[in-house]
């Protein structure tokens, strides 16, 4: 069933619940309705793997996810630019992490080969992937690049 184009689905990165969001509120910053933390507010949010597949299959804002892990030093090194490319792009956008190293059958079912890798996905689909540990300004290019705004 289709999404109404004046709301959104999007999933919290903490408990995994689905909020319906109206587009016009967006811009203020909406909060989960189940445990009341922010669901677009510019911030870089940490998913497990449940919450990553459901948020990539079912959230009506594109989001794009840094596949990494703590002992990866380039992947350490972007971390405050893929901070900083978060707050470029919200609220249309959403940029999540997940730590490979703690959910490998999630980095391995993406196909990831390398980390840092940067998954693009958007109405349930990847959209595009770019690998290796990059700018802010790059990071932000790269998806303006795929989803026009």
């Amino acid at each position: 069933m289709p999404q109404a184009l004046d709301a959104v689905t999007l999933t919290c990165a903490t408990c995994g619940q689905a909020n319906r969001v109206p587009m016009a509120r967006l811009p203020q910053g909406p909060k989960c309705g189940s445990c009341g933390d922010p669901l677009a507010d510019g911030r870089v949010h940490v998913l497990d793997a449940a919450t990553h597949d459901k948020a990539t299959r079912g959230d009506g804002l594109p989001m794009l996810v840094d596949y990494w892990a703590p002992w990866c030093g380039p992947c350490r090194m972007m971390a405050p630019e893929f901070a900083k490319a978060a707050k470029a792009l919200a609220p249309e956008l959403r940029l999540m992490k997940l730590n490979t190293e703690d959910h490998p059958e999630v980095g391995a079912r993406a196909g990831i080969r390398g980390i840092p890798a940067l998954i693009l996905y958007r109405q349930g689909r990847e959209v595009a992937r770019l690998a290796g540990a990059r700018p802010a300004a790059d990071i932000v290019a790269f998806v303006r690049q795929h989803v026009p705004g």
